[in-house]
């Protein structure tokens, strides 16, 4: 139910960020969405991709500082207010977010969360009958080979 989001620290500085995108070209790793927030400093590079064991360990290797974690995808028909529905009965349940961005992918919205309370998220995301994105099923669903 959740997916694997890389969260990769770097220098807001000229070449920082292209050499962190060239070594996913090197590990042949197709990056399905990214985010940087704006900082003066350090930035944390958000990153959904085809392969985030393998360019974790890649990007630990090269000496990149970086983390993984959990976060939860939800599906969302491309229309307006989806979003707005997810995170409304989100809310309702008590489950506050601590990010979330969202893109476009064939045709469909998908909106990326974490939280601070995965167990109630998990269970509210069943009962609700939201539509949620496996790890197992991204880089397929994403047309990622």
């Amino acid at each position: 139910m959740t997916i694997h989001q890389l969260s990769i620290f770097i220098e807001n500085k000229a070449g920082s960020l292209v050499k962190v995108l060239d070594l996913f070209r090197r590990f042949g790793v197709q990056i399905i969405a990214s985010t940087i927030p704006d900082t003066a400093e350090n930035g944390i590079y958000r990153v959904i991709c085809s392969e985030p064991l393998r360019a974790f360990e890649g990007l630990k290797k090269e000496g990149i500082p970086v983390a993984l974690s959990d976060v939860f995808a939800l599906e969302l028909d491309d229309q307006p207010g989806r979003a707005a529905d997810a995170v409304e009965v989100l809310s309702n349940a008590g489950i506050g977010l601590t990010y979330m961005y969202s893109f476009l992918l064939r045709g469909k919205g998908i909106l990326i969360f974490r939280t601070d309370n995965p167990e109630k998220a998990r269970e509210t995301i069943i009962l609700s009958g939201l539509n949620y994105i496996a790890e197992k099923d991204l880089s397929i669903w994403a047309g990622v080979k």
